[in-house]
């Protein structure tokens, strides 16, 4: 396989707005697009390595990326996407709404990839000392099903806390202004939060929650199986490349995100590798219990059954 690319053809790659394929594009072959975000890692590698071209030749591709799984969800929904990467908890929110969306495969669970954070000098020491106290996450976002599970953990109510929704890079500035008393995030804001050094961790997400991260399709792209085959297949390449190159990888994900090396080695160094799968019934029941926390609290309209939007293999 051939190397990285160098900095400049990688800034060029993966500067604002969508890239696409260079190959010549087959008459009525459909772009395919595909939604990222900064963790989307096995995307990133696998568009940066071409791994998809590889197997879909003269398709063209069109990558979009952006700041969390609701926003790609949602262009999921509204057919500008085809294909995106997501947390555990948007899926959750988007066929609660009646979002035509489908969970199509699923990477290895990383519980230690997420955090509720506290600045380093906060009297919170325990997950029942949220109680009465400002935390900000992405609404619908993991971080979202994070922070109901801390606080559950905890002892507390959800009414025992006050709840700031705000993007990553929203909540990043609150935190670090003193605006919000704890903040539940994943990587790599998290790696970045802790290195920077006025972030403390509460608890990461072992033991509150499997921090599931799955690919979506829209309802077209689940009757291609070649397209979906082409893929995961890449996918996982690019995840068995991830495991065996962490340092390249690191020093690429900070030129493509923008992030110091330092985020990206930490991130890196954390994240559970292994190849994309269907969802599998134990899958399923783990993404019910998601569902389920929401309905309990109210914050999704009706309840759901994951297994009706999941993608049969």
């Amino acid at each position: 396989m051939h190397a990285f690319l160098n900095r400049r053809q990688a800034l060029a790659l993966v500067g604002a707005g969508a890239g696409a394929a260079t190959l010549p594009v087959r008459a009525g072959t459909p772009e395919l697009r595909i939604g990222y975000q900064k963790s989307s890692v096995n995307l990133m590698v696998a568009r940066e390595r071409r791994l998809l071209e590889a197997r879909l030749p003269g398709t063209p591709l069109k990558w979009v990326e952006f700041p969390a799984g609701p926003q790609i969800l949602e262009a999921l929904a509204v057919d500008s996407l085809d294909f995106g990467f997501t947390g555990d908890t948007p899926p959750v929110f988007a066929q609660a709404a009646g979002k035509d969306i489908w969970y199509a495969g699923l990477e290895p669970p990383k519980p230690a990839s997420s955090a509720i954070l506290v600045p380093v000098d906060s009297p919170v020491r325990t997950l029942a000392d949220l109680k009465g106290r400002r935390i900000g996450f992405q609404k619908g976002s993991s971080a979202h099903f994070l922070v109901v599970r801390g606080v559950e953990k905890g002892g507390l109510q959800w009414s025992d806390i006050t709840p700031v929704y705000l993007t990553p890079s929203d909540g990043r500035a609150a935190f670090e202004r003193g605006a919000l008393d704890a903040w539940g995030i994943w990587d790599p804001y998290y790696a970045a939060a802790e290195i920077d050094g006025r972030a403390r961790v509460l608890s990461t997400g072992v033991g509150l929650t499997s921090n599931n991260s799955y690919y979506l399709a829209s309802r077209a792209l689940t009757r291609d199986a070649r397209t979906l085959k082409a893929l995961f297949d890449s996918l996982s390449e690019a995840d068995a490349w991830v495991k065996g190159n962490r340092t390249e990888t690191a020093h690429f994900l900070s030129v493509a995100s923008g992030l110091p090396l330092s985020t990206t080695i930490r991130f890196i160094e954390r994240r559970t590798s292994g190849p994309v799968t269907r969802l599998k019934d134990s899958d399923i029941a783990d993404q019910q219990r998601v569902a389920d926390a929401f309905s309990k609290l109210g914050l999704i309209p009706k309840p759901i059954r994951v297994a009706d939007a999941v993608l049969k293999a």
